[in-house]
């Protein structure tokens, strides 16, 4: 049996456990609620570049680009996005065993993929497997500007122009809500689906100028790249949320662990002191 001594360091340790899982449930809570501004803030953006790329590449003619055409797939991308620290429950976990089993039964040979990684997490998880991460970025900001990611956005939309890859997936935990946020996979390239992306009724009529083409040579790398930042956005409020709510389940816990050790402590400082008394009272017959 535990001595006093030991369960009352268990309880002290236990109390300051909590302190700091109270303190980082009460950082992440408000982390999250810029972040959730941040990713609803950038859908009428999204929404309104989409809507003019889908009416230029549907307007008739012999328009061409070749983001907008499927080719034969001899390799494939695939932009994960995770955190770069832990102490965020399943987030991670659940975006990285999802692109794994992927890649398994997708590929039979590296040559045919490459890994884009954003977050330490993530790009640690595909190097530990040997797995080809053409690119990374780590130690992004929790409220990331578009700036920050711009470079490896542009190269990765780069990579596809230049025939490099011939698709690419994204993968990262969409927001829900503060308790759920779901592993979501994104054909990002090619553009093939831009129509069924625009809200019914929700399109208007454009003049371009100088030019549909020349339009569209600039348009459509940036609103892919847009799509990158998006999904960026929605994955650091679904990793704030993620953190607050393991960090509100380890407090609980704590609290839970502090009680079941206050009792055990009280019940052994009871037994201490009958043992106590019994043996005041067993000296003092003995003397009689």
């Amino acid at each position: 049996m535990a001595s006093l001594r030991d369960i009352k360091g268990r309880i002290n340790s236990t109390k300051k456990t909590k302190q700091i899982t109270k303190a980082m449930e009460m950082v992440s809570a408000s982390k999250l609620n810029r972040a959730e501004q941040n990713a609803r803030s950038f859908v009428p953006y999204s929404e309104k570049i989409q809507e003019v790329v889908a009416s230029i590449a549907s307007g008739g003619g012999n328009l061409e680009h070749p983001m907008l055409k499927s080719r034969d797939v001899k390799r494939t991308g695939y932009l994960v996005i995770t955190s770069d620290r832990g102490l965020a429950g399943a987030y991670n976990s659940s975006v990285l065993r999802n692109v794994f089993q992927t890649i398994k039964k997708r590929h039979s040979s590296k040559d045919e993929y490459t890994l884009i990684t954003i977050g330490r997490v993530g790009r640690d998880f595909f190097k530990k497997r040997n797995m080809p991460v053409d690119k990374e970025i780590v130690a992004l900001a929790d409220q990331p500007n578009f700036a920050d990611i711009k470079d490896i956005a542009t190269e990765t939309v780069q990579m596809y122009t230049d025939e490099v890859i011939d698709e690419l997936y994204i993968y990262y935990n969409h927001y829900v809500s503060a308790i759920t946020q779901e592993v979501t996979e994104k054909k990002l390239l090619p553009l093939t689906n831009l129509a069924s992306g625009v809200k019914k009724g929700a399109t208007s009529s454009y003049e371009y100028e100088p030019s549909q083409e020349e339009i569209l040579e600039v348009l459509l790398p940036q609103y892919a790249e847009s799509l990158i930042y998006g999904a960026l956005l929605d994955g650091k409020a679904s990793e704030h949320a993620a953190r607050m709510t393991a960090m509100k389940s380890a407090t609980d816990n704590a609290e839970d662990l502090i009680g079941d050790l206050s009792l055990k402590y009280n019940r052994a400082r009871q037994a201490a002191i009958t043992q106590e008394i019994t043996e005041i009272v067993g000296g003092a017959a003995a003397l009689e």
